[in-house]
């Protein structure tokens, strides 16, 4: 069982992995099957969700709202984490691809997400990706409207450099709770580059997206070397296979980021969530990272 906790000073509190669902509509789950998957990893202590407004071409919030109608008893064991800010051309309103991050566009999406879910409050929401035209001022009247309704209890930010994350929050009257960003051997960046750095002196827990790199981790030739490493270091650690060793290789690190889940197979979820039980050695860490960017540490 997963435990549960606080991934900022002032909340939420959340399982140390998430559930995600932007695959949802490919699952092909009947309401009832989805009822029974989300029920099996609340079993395991898998507890938040995550979302956004543009999944599944705008479609997997009311997928899953039809499983939280056929069994509402399921909204208070679980945390809704949903996204907004990005505008594709699956909507034929779209001639373009492009973020939108007026006060209005957001205000209007947690509603919709609201309505979507059938529920009458979001856990956290996050602003999805950084936008060229983001204006500071308009995202904070929006999350301070949607907090002070009620609608909306935390917020956060995705994919966001640490300037963007500290210009944001200059103008809040409460602390962001997350910045959900890319993070697996296959992409280091953020490990280097300040944005792991702010999360660890803000005290917040950041949620690791594509830990396995989408697929390319199992898919590609030019992964070979680090299936190679990631098989030594499972046997040595007496893992079941080398996801676990992958998400192990997250959670080591000092921000301590809450990984997020996209399959939705529920053995591929239990083995992942045994994850939690392996440690890493700071050795087996760095050969990990080497195979991954094929060079040695300066």
């Amino acid at each position: 069982m997963l435990q549960r906790l606080p991934i900022a000073p002032q909340g939420p509190e959340f399982s140390e992995m998430v559930m995600g669902y932007w695959r949802l509509m490919s699952w092909s789950f009947t309401p009832q099957q989805l009822v029974t998957f989300i029920e099996q990893h609340l079993e395991l202590g898998i507890t938040t969700t995550d979302h956004a407004d543009i999944y599944g071409d705008y479609l997997c919030e009311a997928e899953f709202g039809k499983a939280l109608k056929l069994a509402p008893s399921l909204r208070q064991r679980l945390e809704l984490v949903t996204k907004c800010g990005i505008a594709t051309t699956a909507d034929p309103r779209n001639a373009i691809g492009h973020y939108i991050t007026d006060a209005a566009h957001i205000e209007k999406s947690a509603e919709n997400s609201l309505r979507h879910f059938s529920t009458d409050y979001l856990d956290l929401l996050l602003i999805h990706r950084p936008d060229p035209l983001m204006d500071a001022d308009e995202i904070a009247q929006a999350f301070t409207h949607l907090h002070q309704s009620g609608k909306v209890r935390h917020f956060g930010v995705s994919n966001f450099t640490p300037a963007q994350f500290s210009l944001l929050q200059s103008r809040l009257p409460f602390t962001l709770a997350t910045n959900q960003v890319e993070i697996s051997p296959l992409h280091q960046p953020l490990l280097l580059d300040g944005t792991l750095d702010q999360c660890q002196q803000l005290r917040i827990r950041p949620m690791a997206w594509s830990c396995l790199g989408g697929g390319r981790l199992f898919s590609e030739a030019e992964c070979g070397p680090l299936r190679n490493e990631l098989a030594a270091v499972r046997d040595e650690t007496g893992a079941e296979n080398i996801e676990q060793v992958v998400y192990a290789w997250i959670m080591r690190l000092p921000s301590r980021p809450l990984p997020v889940i996209g399959s939705g197979k529920i053995d591929r979820v239990r083995t992942a969530a045994d994850a939690t039980r392996l440690e890493l050695s700071r050795q087996q860490w760095f050969r990990i990272r080497k195979a991954a960017l094929g060079y040695d540490v300066p």
